[in-house]
């Protein structure tokens, strides 16, 4: 049974979405069906106002995975994630359900559903280059990576330290370029990705809205609960960075708002720029009334191997192709 994944950026409506299509596609599947979190985000227990993380109560009763499995003290990892939610994956399979995968963190989309390898890591490897970084600089670790991985120093900023040392860690690891360990647009369960656009003002209004029903939800006292348990990773997600630097008395709250709404705008067109750039995504208006009847034709074709159902046009209007 073929897995369908909701993507694109934040605010389109992936997860209003994703519970329309489980609940009708459950009404199909034997075992029913069964969604799964492709939100790096939402992983974490507790940033729930933040994430836009649905409710409990507004599940509709259809089982979830892949939300609230870490503490946010906890660095997230692409890698572990890739495991378990492919354990689900399998599960929900041998139950005869219907998976709906649902996120817009791009690398975590394409852990989940590609072919994509993860190199080990080596402590000595690592801490060597970690060293060399702080001696010699990043820009002598992004030289050394032109050197022997061109396509992966063009795109790495010579400024990204971390993404460097993981790329020359890997490369001697490995043997091999970094850029041979990328993922392939290469499905490993068969699957239809339906992604979720509209044009640029009514994302942005949409973005509004959406940080507007945070503040009123309580986002700022979410976080100030967080924030004695956030770990790196978590502290750095749209949302709470704003508000922890408000509740630090570096800014106030207002501008905090502000440079939430900028900044998940900011986030929406990287997710679209991401998104975008992978020829398999069958692209629908979010704002199409009909769109859960759209998307539902798009995946019957794609259950019967049509290339593309009517409807299923790419819509490019908002951030560009």
């Amino acid at each position: 049974m073929l897995i369908v994944a909701v993507v694109g950026p934040t605010a389109t409506g992936k997860s209003d979405l994703a519970l329309d299509l489980a609940q009708r596609l459950g009404e199909q599947a034997p075992g029913g069906a069964e969604i799964v979190n492709a939100d790096a985000y939402q992983l974490y227990r507790g940033m729930d106002i933040g994430t836009a993380k649905v409710p409990v109560d507004e599940r509709r009763g259809i089982v979830h995975h892949q939300l609230d499995v870490i503490d946010p003290d906890q660095d997230a990892s692409v890698a572990r994630y890739q495991a378990a939610a492919r354990a689900d994956l399998g599960a929900v399979a041998a139950r005869d359900a219907r998976a709906v995968v649902v996120g817009g963190s791009g690398l975590y989309v394409r852990a989940l559903l590609d072919e994509m390898d993860f190199p080990g890591t080596d402590p000595v490897v690592r801490a060597g280059l970690e060293e060399r970084a702080e001696r010699e600089g990043a820009r002598a670790l992004h030289d050394e990576l032109a050197r022997v991985d061109p396509a992966a120093a063009a795109s790495i900023g010579p400024r990204n330290a971390r993404r460097l040392v993981r790329a020359l860690e890997v490369v001697a690891i490995t043997g091999q370029p970094y850029t041979a360990n990328l993922p392939r647009q290469e499905y490993v369960r068969p699957a239809v990705q339906l992604g979720l656009d509209c044009d640029r003002a009514t994302l942005d209004a949409r973005v509004a809205e959406r940080v507007e029903r945070m503040w009123r939800e309580g986002l700022v006292d979410e976080v100030r609960g967080l924030a004695p348990r956030l770990g790196r990773t978590a502290a750095r997600a749209v949302g709470y960075a704003e508000v922890l630097a408000f509740l630090r008395g570096e800014t106030d709250e207002a501008a905090a708002r502000e440079a939430v709404t900028a900044n998940t705008r900011r986030l929406a067109r990287k997710q679209m720029g991401w998104f975008g750039r992978d020829p398999r995504v069958h692209w629908l208006d979010a704002q199409a009334p009909d769109l859960t009847d759209r998307a539902l034709a798009v995946v019957e074709a794609a259950d019967a191997g049509a290339v593309r159902a009517p409807g299923a046009e790419p819509v490019r209007r908002s951030l560009g192709s």
